[in-house]
């Protein structure tokens, strides 16, 4: 790994923003809120698609991750935490149960890495239940989006799955998120939907309920906002952790900050000892220790948990 933190600086002033009419004030019809949301897509597209803007993709979709599951929880009527959602997926020991909450992220995790023009793949993710019928529904729904456009798409997919079964919330956004990825060309799925959705919005929808596909929109034109402004703060957070990078005297410290750069969370004793994650670079577990308390000493990390024991560490926001 080549650290290049002055080429990766230079263009963080640069990074794509929303401008000021998409965020000042509320779109109140269909048209106003399909135009807006075209310039916020167009914004998101650039920030993920262009490798100059930094944005580390794998910490991106993991972040992502953890808010479509934190969203979905309470879409499903359990109102996990997003913290307690992270420790059941992370601190869960190999072949135990993590339990709904942690599989419930463990869901997102996989959903990010299935591509999206795999529809077997995304087939599987869904469960029998559904696997039938994901091919159709996304056809309809890419129709609806080139005839609408991509939130028009996503509320056409939202519905299907909804009325084939009102307690399919992670299916239906996952779904949603399929077709914006596609319409966007993205190869990979990333969790947007579903973050500010909640369930009497979705209630609506189902329920054919007067502006009930404005209302939806509107909250997934936040949930656009709201992965444009993490986009750039991990570009940022990133941009800092290169930076610091050369002073980090560790062995296997690259290999250690390539993890920092696709993890959302990171546990030294499990994910950096013996040896880090991904890789045959042995680290002791104190060693493990020092680095991320180094990390946190030059600003760029911070400890998740505030525990002392059973500690995750993740890059600074």
């Amino acid at each position: 790994m080549t650290y290049q933190p002055t080429a990766i600086q230079n263009d963080l002033a640069k990074l794509p923003h929303l401008p000021r009419w998409v965020t000042s004030g509320r779109p109140e019809t269909l048209e106003t809120v399909a135009f807006r949301s075209g310039a916020a897509l167009m914004v998101l597209d650039q920030l993920v698609s262009d490798l100059r803007y930094g944005v580390p993709m794998k910490l991106l979709a993991n972040r992502l991750a953890l808010s479509a599951a934190t969203a979905t929880s309470k879409l499903e009527g359990r109102l996990a935490r997003g913290a307690d959602i992270r420790d059941a997926y992370h601190l869960t020991p190999p072949g135990e149960a993590r339990g709904p909450d942690g599989d419930l992220l463990a869901f997102w995790r996989d959903a990010v890495r299935v591509l999206a023009g795999e529809i077997g793949a995304i087939a599987d993710l869904v469960g029998a239940d559904f696997a039938g019928e994901v091919g159709v529904w996304l056809d309809a729904s890419l129709e609806r989006t080139r005839m609408h456009g991509p939130l028009a798409g996503c509320v056409a997919v939202l519905r299907a799955v909804l009325d084939a079964d009102d307690r399919a919330e992670r299916v239906a956004c996952l779904l949603s998120d399929v077709v914006l990825a596609r319409a966007l060309n993205w190869k990979q799925v990333l969790p947007v939907t579903a973050q500010h959705l909640t369930k009497a919005v979705l209630r609506g929808l189902t329920a054919e309920g007067q502006g009930a596909d404005l209302a939806v929109e509107l909250r997934i034109l936040e949930s656009v906002e709201e992965s444009i402004r993490l986009a750039r703060d991990v570009a940022r957070c990133a941009a800092a952790l290169h930076t610091v990078a050369p002073k980090l005297r560790a062995k296997g410290s690259e290999a250690a900050v390539d993890l920092f750069l696709s993890e959302d969370a990171v546990a030294p004793a499990s994910m950096l000892s013996p040896r880090i994650r991904g890789t045959n670079i042995p680290m002791t577990d104190r060693a493990a220790r020092r680095f991320c308390d180094r990390l946190v000493e030059l600003g760029v990390a911070r400890e998740l948990t505030g525990r002392q024991t059973f500690r995750l560490y993740g890059i600074a926001s």
